[in-house]
């Protein structure tokens, strides 16, 4: 008898941890998009099913994951996916569909984003396709530009601390394809940036005003800089990306303003350009600013006929209207370039325009080999000082 209560405590003991780790799974378990009126058919507006989604999964006060299975599904406004008053302890939106823009730009052109992330932590972004069709609305900018919208980021994060986005694919986006803004604690990875090279401010990834941001493993192709690096940017990690078509890696444009943070403790490496337009920029407006870039390291890079392949311009004003009359006030110290090498479209593969009033300081190359279609290539430098440590071709900048 004593056995026969032994193995029946022992039972509903074993019983009572499998439905804990039910009741646990329930928890976690998928928000379905269908079930909140989404149709994957591409023609019925999806807005208000991703956003009740959203709402449902915030009041869970545990894990959550909102499920968007295959099949195309029409988004024709802005979805906003607020934190504020969000309970649960973590949200996944796993995505294995495609998400597509209307064919009337100025639906989505006149919002200022079409996925944005407000006051949201542990979030995670897995997968899926977001197709934006910006294709109409860069005509509209190409033939006068009168009364075309500015257009719509497609993935923003505003106010937003321990997210991650992994494996998503942006496609044709208005604007900027992904924008990470005021945020902490941000990994980008695996993913996947698309649209041809003359379409307009399509920047990749613009980062600005946000600490301890990771990206890796990106593959960007686009018509303005891979990636972009704003004022108030630290600690900043660019690992294995892959750029072009495109404007290459940028800090800045900087100097926008009199009144500017800094960009601080910012690396990439193992980074490979392929025509792009610039290789690895850092741009200021000739303005006076007490903005400033420090500790930079370029680590390993290789260039596939880049126009600039390293290029510091502190006279950056692009169309040459109404340029600021002015000597940047953005103070340029302790930059590394290491490990830099491949081909140039332009025969001046190392160029360096530093202001006169702040002059570049702390400037080190050391492993450079870049050519000009098998030439000898040529550097250009002003008001700029710092070391070169062994083999540096072309030489003479340092």
């Amino acid at each position: 008898m004593a056995l026969f209560l032994s193995l029946v405590q022992v039972f509903s003991i074993v019983i009572t941890i499998i439905m804990s780790h039910f009741s646990q799974f329930d928890a976690r378990t998928s928000l379905n998009v269908l079930s909140f009126g989404a149709k994957p058919n591409g023609m019925v507006d999806s807005v208000k099913a991703f956003s009740d989604a959203w709402d449902a999964a915030c009041g869970v006060a545990d894990s959550v994951v909102i499920y968007v299975p295959k099949g195309r599904y029409l988004v024709s406004g802005e979805v906003r996916f607020e934190g504020e008053s969000c309970r649960s302890s973590e949200i996944t939106l796993r995505i294995d569909g495609t998400l597509i823009g209307p064919q009337d730009y100025k639906l989505l052109g006149k919002k200022e984003n079409w996925f944005s992330f407000s006051g949201v932590h542990n979030v995670t972004v897995l997968g899926g396709s977001f197709d934006a069709k910006g294709s109409t609305l860069w005509s509209c900018k190409a033939n006068n530009g009168y009364n075309c919208p500015e257009g719509a980021t497609t993935l923003r994060f505003m106010d937003s601390y321990n997210v991650k986005i992994k494996g998503v694919l942006s496609l044709n986006s208005q604007l900027f394809h992904i924008a990470i803004n005021r945020c902490r604690n941000i990994k980008i990875e695996d993913v996947r940036i698309i649209a041809p090279d003359e379409s307009p401010n399509t920047d990749g990834i613009h980062i600005q005003l946000s600490t301890d941001i990771e990206v890796r493993n990106a593959s960007i192709k686009t018509g303005d800089d891979c990636i972009s690096i704003g004022p108030g940017t630290k600690n900043l990690m660019v690992d294995g990306i892959t750029c072009g078509p495109g404007h290459g890696i940028s800090i800045g444009s900087l100097a926008k303003s009199t009144e500017e943070q800094g960009v601080e403790n910012v690396t990439v490496k193992r980074a490979v350009f392929v025509r792009t337009d610039n290789g690895l920029r850092i741009k200021s407006w000739p303005r006076h600013s007490n903005g400033f870039v420090e500790r930079v390291r370029f680590l390993g890079a290789l260039m596939v006929n880049v126009s600039y392949p390293i290029l510091i311009d502190q006279n950056y004003c692009p169309g040459d209207s109404s340029c600021p009359s002015q000597e940047s006030g953005i103070k340029i110290n302790d930059v590394i370039y290491s490990g830099i090498m491949g081909t140039s479209a332009t025969k001046v593969v190392i160029k360096m325009d530093c202001s006169e009033q702040v002059p570049c300081t702390g400037i080190r190359m050391q492993a450079i080999n870049l050519t000009y279609y098998g030439e000898a290539a040529e550097t250009s430098c002003t008001n700029v000082s710092g070391k070169q440590l062994g083999l540096v071709t072309p030489s003479g900048c340092l």
